[in-house]
């Protein structure tokens, strides 16, 4: 083996030591556990691990399974809290074919390349066996953890796009997109704002976000569920040509390609603008009195519609199964139990997380712990999320629609070409 070789070896070793070392403390080995969760009262130790988690809501959902199942010893291992370094902690434990981890959260975005890699178990047999109702859960929740046919993760919570808004300023949410501009004009410049509309226009994942929302609300996609490319259909240009439109717009910062999400909700708190595209949690920075000029004035509707109507696009997390895992069987049953109703009512109350099982907004509990989501506009946002291309090559599928889309803004080339771009190269992509 020659130095270049052994020094190769020798950083991936490193690498992994350092992966495993941060979410670990030295698991029991494959002996110590019992592939029966009752067999001989033995404890099944069984590793879970997610992102930083400063609510605690993890910690109380564990005790509770571990109330349910407690032959279930469950380990909390937590992860970095950078999307990026947790993706990539996970890749490199898998790719050694580490069983580690056992349970694990999933950025929505992350199920297909998982799926196509072989880090993840197929969930499809435990579903059918224990007669898991997956039409209770939100369809662009679900849709984003299948696969070629597959079920490779359960939902656990959602974000979603929405319209937030000043209700001192303007008497009810504008409807479709040329409302939206209508009323930002008439806004404009009304109890102190400087600008009509605020959105994620910087070339970063947050426009990709923006630009399936306009897409999708004209009828258009990306990749469709068949998993062809149909990004320059005349739907989809049509909500290019809307993103564009209101991107250069004189309701927008002028500087709005600068814009990512901290940009957006420091302008809109400090009152800046009568209306924002943002996540949920903007709705409790507005109200935040520490940081906030406009609490009490804020007010939550689904994004405006296009011609198909109104769209959303779709973030959260969801959970999987190592396919290394040793403990199948566990492992499910801690799944099962975190993205099912009282998981998900525990993580709800206590993370304030909106959930993705539907009927869980209605339960008392829950409205108690998080007032918003009993307002229509917010319940009716996230019932119209879609998800982001699904390809186990994400990253660079949007590295794609980010660099076009950008270009179509700052009128270098027109919609029609960005759609033939995008065609273009991400097919070249999928075909790999």
């Amino acid at each position: 083996m020659n130095i270049k070789k052994i020094s190769k070896v020798i950083t991936t070793s490193l690498a992994l030591s350092l992966v495993l070392s941060a979410c670990s403390d030295n698991k029991a080995s494959t002996d110590e556990k019992s592939k029966d969760s009752g067999s001989k009262g033995k404890k099944v130790e069984l590793i879970y691990a997610r992102g930083k988690d400063d609510t605690h809501a993890t910690q109380k959902m564990v005790a509770a399974f571990e109330k349910k199942y407690p032959n279930i010893d469950v380990k909390f291992r937590e992860m970095p809290a950078d999307t990026g370094k947790q993706h990539n902690a996970y890749v490199t434990a898998f790719n050694a074919k580490s069983d580690e981890i056992d349970v694990f959260d999933m950025d929505v975005v992350w199920p297909a390349e998982f799926a196509q890699a072989g880090y993840v178990m197929p969930l499809d047999r435990f579903i059918q066996k224990d007669g898991v109702k997956l039409d209770e859960y939100n369809e662009g929740a679900l849709s984003a953890s299948k696969f070629k046919g597959k079920q490779w993760a359960l939902p656990k919570f959602i974000d979603a796009g929405m319209l937030f808004y000043r209700t001192d300023l303007v008497k009810s949410p504008p409807k479709t997109w040329d409302d939206l501009l209508k009323q930002a004009k008439a806004d404009k410049g009304k109890g102190g704002t400087k600008f009509g509309y605020l959105m994620q226009a910087k070339q970063y994942e947050g426009l990709v976000c923006n630009a399936v929302e306009f897409i999708a609300s004209y009828g258009g996609e990306i990749i469709n569920d068949k998993g062809e490319v149909v990004v320059d259909s005349p739907q989809a240009v049509k909500g290019i040509k809307k993103l564009v439109e209101v991107a250069t717009s004189d309701v927008v910062p002028k500087n709005v390609t600068t814009f990512a999400e901290p940009e957006s909700h420091t302008a809109f708190i400090n009152g800046q603008s009568a209306f924002i595209r943002n996540w949920p949690y903007q709705y409790a920075l507005a109200n935040d009195k520490s940081q906030s000029k406009i609490v009490g004035k804020i007010g939550v509707a689904p994004l405006p519609a296009g011609d198909k109507g109104p769209a959303a696009a779709l973030g959260g997390w969801q959970a999987g199964i190592n396919k290394n895992t040793d403990v199948p069987k566990e492992a499910w049953l801690f799944l099962k139990f975190m993205a099912g109703e009282e998981g998900q009512k525990l993580d709800a109350i206590n993370g304030g997380h909106a959930p993705t099982l539907n009927k869980l907004f209605d339960d008392p509990d829950v409205q108690k712990a998080n007032p918003y989501f009993k307002e229509e506009g917010f319940v009716n946002a996230l019932k119209s999320a879609v998800s982001r291309p699904v390809a186990p090559n994400y990253t660079e599928i949007s590295d794609i629609i980010q660099i076009q889309i950008s270009k179509a803004i700052a009128k270098e080339i027109t919609p029609e070409q960005a759609a033939k771009n995008m065609q273009k190269e991400i097919s070249a992509k999928l075909e790999k």
